[in-house]
């Protein structure tokens, strides 16, 4: 299928979905539905079906919601490519009055040639009189041009500094969970290669914390997306509360957390891992519509350390088995790679 029949499809379907689901016709809403329709976000799907199959209404506070969680990233990639471009804008002006002011420069150069050329000569006062003004005149239109060219280069600069303001901070956006406000998967990514790559070069010690929230699916089901997204937000800040410096808290996905300890061993990240767990713990969530306490908010904690030559992707699967062993194990647990519970857990399995 070509491509413009394949957006065609992907448009009629959502708009037979947003009807289906009582959905107004907005062009926000519909793009929130063709990205569910084409596939293109996973996550943004993900929601979208269970909400369908759990008959939650698509109210515009939840659209807004879906919108803030799954399509800011996707927007922030589209805002940097735009400023980028403007950016690219404004240098090749600047390029271009430079080159300008390059001919400009060397006309007048050759004004001055020209009128030394002909002072060489004998010349009655009236051809001096003529080469002078004409020189007066060529220098007063360069200064003109120099003055000219000093204030567009000017206004040019300060295009170049707003634009590369807003570029960091579409840059910062992309990076960052727009839920949570802590990173999110790219930036972990970003984070893991960085510190494969400082261990090759130092043998830093650096560990990974991958947490999980206990029973999130249930609590999902039970009160619904938004006190589901408080509940992430309540974990985010405690993560960030206790990580520091060059350390990366990062949303990994769905319920899950990411932490990437740098200059730290096992034995010391199974500590911060135990003391933000027991900071989740302390934590009451409350319905704000209500006053209502929902209950509290526990997770498991899996701990893995990097080893020289290893990849990320190699210790983030060592991670993750810690965190089954935690699961496995009753839940509010954090679990290291060399936990002898990790040995009962793979004979088990055998």
């Amino acid at each position: 299928m070509h491509k413009p029949d394949r957006e065609q499809t992907f448009a009629k379907s959502a708009l037979v979905l947003m009807d289906a689901c009582r959905v107004a016709a907005t062009p926000d809403n519909f793009e929130l539905f063709y990205a569910h329709a084409s596939g293109e976000n996973p996550a943004l799907s993900e929601v979208v079906g269970d909400m369908i199959a759990d008959g939650i209404p698509f109210t515009p506070d939840a659209i807004n919601d879906l919108r803030l969680r799954c399509l800011s990233g996707a927007r922030a990639a589209a805002d940097m490519e735009q400023v980028s471009g403007r950016m690219n804008a404004v240098m090749d002006d600047v390029l271009r009055r430079l080159e300008s002011a390059g001919r400009d420069t060397q006309a007048y150069k050759n004004a001055l040639s020209a009128v030394r050329g002909e002072l060489g000569g004998e010349n009655s006062p009236d051809d001096l009189r003529s080469l002078v003004e004409g020189l007066v005149a060529a220098t007063r239109a360069m200064e003109q041009r120099t003055r000219s060219l000093e204030s567009e280069l000017q206004a040019s600069s300060q295009q170049v500094s707003e634009l590369r303001s807003k570029l960091d901070n579409v840059r910062k956006e992309s990076l960052t969970d727009p839920l949570t406000g802590i990173a999110n998967r790219k930036a972990f990514d970003d984070a893991a290669a960085s510190a494969v790559e400082q261990i090759a070069q130092t043998g830093e010690d650096v560990s990974l914390l991958l947490c999980d929230i206990d029973h999130f699916k249930p609590f999902n089901d039970s009160w619904g997306h938004q006190p589901a997204d408080q509940v992430l937000r309540l974990v985010a800040s405690c993560l960030s509360e206790n990580v520091k410096g060059r350390d990366t808290a990062a949303r990994y996905g769905g319920e899950e957390f990411a932490i990437l300890l740098r200059g730290v061993g096992l034995e010391a990240a199974t500590l911060v891992a135990n003391q933000i767990r027991q900071t989740v713990e302390t934590k009451k969530l409350v319905k704000k519509s209500t006053g209502d306490i929902l209950g509290a908010i526990t997770i498991s904690v899996g701990v893995a350390q990097f080893c020289p030559g290893e990849s990320a992707e190699t210790v983030i699967r060592r991670a993750d088995a810690c965190l089954y062993g935690a699961k496995h194990h009753g839940r509010n647990l954090v679990v290291h790679q060399n936990d002898p519970r990790m040995s009962a857990l793979e004979t088990s399995a055998a």
